[in-house]
This record gives structure tokens, C-alpha cells and sequence, in this order.
């Protein structure tokens, strides 16, 4: 009889979730990173039209800002994979 190896806890998968202004990114009970529609002074919730970026974002400290929701939620999820890593110290 061959011994069992143990195994890893599974790593929750990501999850988007829609809200009122934007999106939020989840693992688990955990927000990740979240996405918002950017508000212009004029405007209550959303970005008026010559506006440059449309959509900001938030994730494991790192901030910025996307003309489209999906070229947001690509950055939200890239800054939560680097989140953990090492950086180079000439960043």
C-alpha cells in the first residue's frame, strides 16, 4: 500500500462580480482589486464623452486608469498575480 502524498489547500478561483459603478474582483471572501467608472465633475457617475480614461482601478496597492473594461479588468488581474512576487528594486 503506497503512502498518500498530502495535498495543497485549492486555491479559490478569481471571480468578477458586477456592481453599481463598476466591477470587484474576488477570491474567495477577499476583494482583490475593483474597477470603477470614472466620474467626472460634471457628470454624477460616469466619464463625459472627451474624457481620457473612462474606467479606474484599484488593485493590491498598485492604481490606474483604462479607456475600455476589459483593458481594465486585464490590469486588476495582472497586478493581483504580481501581488506576491518579488519586485526588482529599480522599479
Amino acid at each position: 500500500m503506497a503512502a498518500k502524498k498530502a495535498r495543497k489547500p485549492k486555491q479559490l478561483k478569481a471571480t468578477w462580480e458586477r456592481g453599481y459603478n463598476g466591477h470587484s474582483l474576488w477570491q474567495g471572501k477577499n476583494r482583490i482589486g475593483k474597477v470603477t467608472v470614472h466620474a467626472s465633475k460634471d457628470a454624477k457617475h460616469h466619464a463625459s464623452k472627451d474624457a481620457h480614461h473612462k474606467y479606474t482601478w484599484q488593485a493590491a496597492k498598485r492604481q490606474g486608469a483604462a479607456d475600455t473594461l476589459e483593458r481594465a479588468k486585464k490590469d486588476v488581474e495582472f497586478a493581483a498575480l504580481i501581488a506576491d512576487k518579488q519586485r526588482d528594486l529599480f522599479e
